[in-house]
Formats: structure tokens, C-alpha cells, sequence
């Protein structure tokens, strides 16, 4: 817990969620959650359409209650003391939450009103912002004419606007061109490299394996694996064997052929005539494969390997890919908060 004089304690991580259940109506989007995210570290937090991730970060961040369960932030109870675990949190929606008619330091030294500092100090922590975020030349533009990266940055800048503890970026790149993503992962690194706790929440694979120390994978209301991102390659076999067959009824033999190098389910593609076969290890194995293939009989296009990607990972763990928004809206939530 945090001591009496209201600093956090480090011995703790700095978000822990304990069985975590939300109920909208007869929709169970939380069916007990768990979630560490230990100090200065980046927690990235994946799951398909519907899988409660949005809801679970609401209820992190206190704009949500939950019907069961426990979390806190730095020691502090979100639900028995939601103000003093506000203090400690920045929060970056899917969709920045800047407001148009303001400048780009209007906007920050407004939300630092709201944080309860002066002017002053809400001007000088506004001008360090828009420096450390490249934003200065913009700052006296009115942020409705801001390139969608520009208003992604002024986002995550007013988030750190109270100096938080702890970061949430819910789905932080949605909408951004390839380069502005880029530039958004660098100043993220940017961030937990000065110290910063961050939890992600994310829909882009290649973000969660670029950025996160560790990934949970939440799906259907609960966290149904969770490790690093190389863990969690290795453990759908962290390497493939990829081979395209002449005759699809051949598929099935293939799998039979090779079961002895399998260390996991083949992956079957049907309409191209293609099987994928987890393995420990690829070195040197493609001419026995081949080999054995041809003992078998079975006429091939194509024999390949690969590293796993987390694109594998979410298939072998939920059957589906990692697409849109959580299935709950925004509407059901605001029945229930």
C-alpha cells in the first residue's frame, strides 16, 4: 500500500487487478481478470473483437465500477479511493481527446487548471510539453488544424500533464498512417525508458511485440495466456514449417509425414493447398522434410520455414484474429456506470 505520507510503495507492482468481473445486462465482459504491470515496464494487453480489454482499462483508470474483483494503482484501491488513484493515472483513449478550438497550449494549461495547479505552474508544465513533444512550433495553432499524429502526441501529452505514475494507452496509434505509428512507438519507448509504467492496449500485433516487456491475452472476459512475446511464440512452436501441396487431399498426410518434427497442431489452408506445422527448431530440417514427404508420396509446390509471429499466437489461442473494438459499447457501459 502506499505509506502515510501518500508515496507509492515500489515494493508492489504498479497496477495489479485481482478477478476483475463487469456486467452489462445480460453481457459478461469480464468473467475475473488478472493483471500486473510491474514499474517501468510496458504491459501490452491483446484480445479479439469483444475480448473486454476497453472495459477492463475503464475499470483500471476508475471510469468504470466493477462487480467484482479488486484493482489498485501504486497501492491504491481504484474503487474505495478513486480520487487519490486518478492522481497517479494518464489515460489515452482510441480517439484523442483534444478539443478542437483550443491551441495546442490552451489546451494543456486548461487541463492542468483541472489538476488544480496555478496558472503559472500550469503554463510552465504546458510549454515543457509542447517542447518535449515537438509541439512547440503548433502551439499557438488551434488544434482542429493538427495532423492526426500531431493530435495523438498533444493526447498523450496532456495525459502527462499531472505527472502520473502510470500510463494507459487504450488502442494509442487507431487511425494513424504508417509513419506518424512510428514516430508514436518511438516516443513511447521514449517514455519507458525515462521510467514510465504503461499498459497498452492494442489491435496492431507488430505493436504489441515492438513495445511490450509482456503480453496478456484476454479473451471472451478472461486472461487466457499471458509472457513475453517470445514465450508466447515459443509456446505455439516458435518456429513453422510451411508447405504448399500440389493436391489438397494430400493436407491431412502431410501432418501425418511430419508428426515426428511437430511440436503442436498443424494449421490447415485449405483454399491454398497449404499446411503449417509448429517446431522447435528449423535448422537443417528443411531436406528431411522433404524427404519425408516424398517417402509419403505427396507432391509439393513449396517447402518453407519461418519464425512464429504473435499473428500465430493469437490464431493457436483463440481460433480468430485481433480485429475492432470491444464488443460492449459505449452506450452499455453508460447504462451501467
Amino acid at each position: 500500500m502506499t505509506s502515510a505520507n501518500g508515496r507509492r510503495n515500489e515494493s508492489r507492482p504498479a497496477v495489479e487487478a485481482h478477478g476483475l468481473v463487469k456486467r452489462f445486462g445480460t453481457t459478461q465482459a469480464l468473467r475475473g481478470v488478472d493483471l500486473t504491470v510491474d514499474r517501468a515496464t510496458v504491459l501490452g494487453v491483446l484480445g479479439p473483437n469483444g475480448a473486454g480489454k476497453t472495459t477492463a482499462v475503464r475499470i483500471l483508470t476508475t471510469l468504470l465500477k466493477p462487480d467484482g474483483g479488486t484493482a489498485f494503482i501504486d497501492g491504491v484501491d481504484v474503487v474505495k479511493d478513486p480520487r487519490r488513484a486518478r492522481a497517479r493515472i494518464g489515460l489515452t483513449g482510441q480517439y484523442a481527446a483534444v478539443d478542437e478550438r483550443l491551441t495546442g497550449y490552451e489546451n494543456l494549461v486548461h487541463v492542468g487548471r483541472l489538476f488544480h495547479m496555478s496558472t503559472k505552474e500550469a503554463r510552465a508544465r504546458g510549454t515543457e510539453l509542447l517542447e518535449r513533444f515537438d509541439l512547440t512550433t503548433a502551439a499557438s495553432r488551434v488544434a482542429s488544424t493538427y495532423s492526426g499524429g500531431m493530435r495523438r502526441r498533444l493526447d498523450i501529452a496532456m495525459s502527462l500533464i499531472g505527472r502520473p505514475s502510470v500510463l494507459f494507452l487504450d488502442e494509442p496509434t487507431t487511425g494513424l498512417d504508417p509513419r506518424s505509428r512510428n514516430a508514436m512507438w518511438d516516443l513511447i519507448d521514449e517514455l519507458v525508458q525515462g521510467g514510465m509504467t504503461t499498459l497498452l492496449t492494442t489491435q496492431y500485433l507488430e505493436e504489441a511485440d515492438r513495445l511490450a516487456h509482456t503480453i496478456a491475452v484476454i479473451d471472451h472476459g478472461v486472461v487466457i495466456e499471458r509472457g513475453t512475446p517470445e514465450e508466447l511464440k515459443r509456446r505455439v512452436g516458435g518456429e513453422r514449417i510451411d508447405v504448399l501441396v500440389a493436391n489438397v487431399d494430400d493436407l491431412p498426410k502431410v501432418h501425418d509425414a511430419l508428426v515426428g518434427f511437430a511440436c503442436g497442431e498443424p494449421h490447415y489452408e485449405r483454399a491454398g493447398r497449404r499446411v503449417v506445422i509448429p517446431v522447435e527448431d528449423v535448422r537443417g530440417v528443411v531436406p528431411q522434410v522433404v524427404r519425408r514427404l516424398d517417402e509419403a508420396g505427396i507432391e509439393v509446390e513449396d517447402v518453407g520455414v519461418r519464425q512464429s509471429t504473435l499473428d500465430d499466437v493469437f490464431f493457436a489461442l483463440t481460433g480468430h484474429a485481433a480485429e475492432g473494438e470491444d464488443g460492449v459499447t459505449r452506450a452499455d457501459e453508460r447504462k451501467t456506470a
